[in-house]
């Protein structure tokens, strides 16, 4: 997206923020909430939900997972988007798939978003950073932490959804279904389905 002129009203003070902020970090940088509504008026920032708003001269990226991973630093895209993210699946989800650790409370979010509450003691085991921008990143469950997701709850996921992504990820040329097992041993629920759907597959 193009730069916009911001000498008008709170140019200064908005040329410190980041490319999204928050009401009190617009506050602290000098921009009253008068001129924090000019600048919305004027087009030189955007909404995205309550209390955040995203700079219009910032590089274009997916504002949904933006407000996400500003209202929960712990969210993790997961199940059927992080497997479409992968390429491993052709299905679209309604919703974004984010995952949080058990106990968490539930962020209010304009984007579209169905939380999931998994074990924080298994949290982190595949998860990695979706990069959106210079200052803002999201959890991304690796292609394998993904499937073994989606055997563990292919109750309410359905076992398609399973087979489709391991058909896909033994192409792979770095697929390791010995690494896959490996990760699976911390999902106890998971390991005996994906073996046995691997036997099927190999």
């Amino acid at each position: 997206m193009g730069s916009v002129d911001q000498s008008g009203a709170g140019g200064g003070a908005l040329a410190r923020l980041r490319a999204t902020f928050s009401y009190s970090e617009a506050l602290a940088a000098g921009v009253t909430e008068w001129r924090l509504y000019q600048l919305r008026d004027q087009g030189l920032i955007e909404s995205l939900g309550r209390g955040l708003y995203r700079r219009r001269d910032a590089e274009a990226t997916d504002l949904d997972l933006v407000e996400t991973a500003r209202r929960a630093s712990a969210a993790t895209l997961c199940l059927t988007t992080a497997l479409a993210r992968h390429g491993l699946t052709d299905e679209i989800p309604a919703r974004i798939d984010v995952a949080l650790p058990r106990g968490r409370h539930r962020p209010v979010t304009v984007a579209p978003v169905a939380w999931h509450w998994f074990d924080p003691a298994t949290f982190q085991i595949g998860r990695t950073e979706l990069p959106l921008d210079p200052e803002t990143s999201i959890g991304l469950y690796s292609p394998e932490r993904s499937i073994i997701d989606a055997v563990r709850l292919r109750h309410r996921e359905g076992p398609d959804l399973v087979y489709a992504a391991l058909r896909r990820w033994l192409r792979r040329r770095d697929a390791s279904p010995s690494s896959l097992l490996g990760m699976a041993r911390n999902f106890p629920r998971a390991e005996r389905p994906l073996r046995e759907a691997l036997e099927i597959l190999l």
